[in-house]
Order: structure tokens, then sequence, then C-alpha cells
């Protein structure tokens, strides 16, 4: 099970990171209950199942899988890519991933964070801004057909806000 809540960023706390990974995702199937994803790093390649969400939590299902078969999977999701690079940051003993889109998503600036449980407390860095887990429009599975750089048309959103700079 995947517990995981969703952040805007404010400013650029990833220059503190302890590590780096550029990473390509692409999604094979998404009906808006079920997702199947492969990513790829520069090493490594995932498939990955989830179910439907139920709030900020859902199954997940993922097995690493050959590079190349990676390869090939992520050339048939044609333009369903996300492109970005996750940062690790600890904050209190709290892992919070955070992702620096780019391509079609560039300016998207969000941090994750898992949990064990949805109750959880944790730790909130100034950096933290507009909690945004449960809006489906920042979901990478929804990135993919739906990308930032849209927003503008579709929401109101300026398309080049860049990463949140507020409070």
């Amino acid at each position: 099970m995947e517990i995981e809540r969703k952040f805007r960023v404010r400013g650029m706390p990833w220059r503190q990171a302890s590590e780096a990974q550029t990473l390509s995702q692409g999604y094979l199937a998404r009906d808006g209950q079920t997702v199947v994803r492969v990513r790829l790093s520069a090493t490594s390649a995932w498939l990955t199942v989830k179910g439907p969400a139920q709030g900020i939590a859902r199954e997940e299902f993922e097995y690493p899988i050959p590079r190349s078969d990676g390869e090939a999977l992520l050339a048939l999701c044609g333009d369903r890519v996300v492109e970005k690079t996750r940062y690790i940051l600890w904050e209190e003993g709290a892992r919070f991933e955070i992702d620096v889109f780019s391509g079609r998503n560039a300016g998207l600036v969000v941090a994750e964070l898992e949990l064990q449980d949805p109750e959880q407390d944790f730790p909130r860095p100034p950096w933290l801004g507009e909690e945004v887990s449960l809006d489906p429009r920042y979901r990478n599975s929804e990135l993919c057909v739906h990308p930032y750089s849209e927003w503008s048309s579709e929401s109101g959103e300026p398309s080049s806000a860049g990463p949140d700079s507020s409070s």
C-alpha cells in the first residue's frame, strides 16, 4: 500500500539534496482507476501497477525489469512520458522526494512524502507549500496527458509560474 502526500515547493531546497536521479516514466495504461507505468533511471527500470486511489492511499506493485525491456516499453508510450529529476531531501528524519519536472512539465516542482499511516505526523519545512495530494492534476499519470505547460488555458494557472514562491 502506498500512502503519499504531495506538496508544491517554495524556493529551491533541492540544492541541498543528498541524492539526485533523472527519471523518465511512461504510461502503458491508465483508465482513471488503474495505472500501468514503466520508469527508467540511468541504470535501472521498473514496471509499476497502481490501483484506484482511496484518499491518499492506493495499492502499488512495483517490479524491477531489465533496462532493455524498460526502454522498449517506454517507446510504446509515445508522448505519454513524464521527465523529471528526483532529489532526496531529509528533514527531521523524514524522506522527501522533490521532483523537478522537465519537458512539457517544466516549471513544476512537487515534493512527495510516503507515510506508514494516513494520519501520521510529519515535519513541515518552510519550503513545503500548498498540499496537492488530492488534486488529480498533480498525478504523474495525469501530467503525461495534461502537462503543466498547458494548464493556463485549462485552469487559469500561469503556465510559466515555475516553482511556487508564494508565502
